[in-house]
């Protein structure tokens, strides 16, 4: 059996997203008041996460195309 290995746009986006959302978090906790005008708001941290569910989706894409590529045999 052969082994699975990660697409590296799923490791790319996946880092992607988990700093989106990671700054999104910070942002709507308002730790980030002071570093740019854009994080005074709520809706700059709401943007980070919506990003960051686009990071994600977009990293499970190829991820599932290398899942169902090995299912078949290629």
């Amino acid at each position: 059996m052969k082994p699975h290995h990660w697409p590296w746009t799923f490791v790319v986006f996946t880092v992607v997203g988990i700093a989106c959302l990671a700054v999104g978090t910070a942002a709507l906790l308002g730790l980030l008041k002071g570093v740019h005008p854009l994080f005074n708001d709520e809706l700059g941290g709401w943007a980070l996460i919506v990003s960051a569910v686009a990071a994600f989706l977009t990293g499970a894409f190829p991820l599932v195309l290398r899942r169902l590529a090995e299912q078949e045999g290629a």
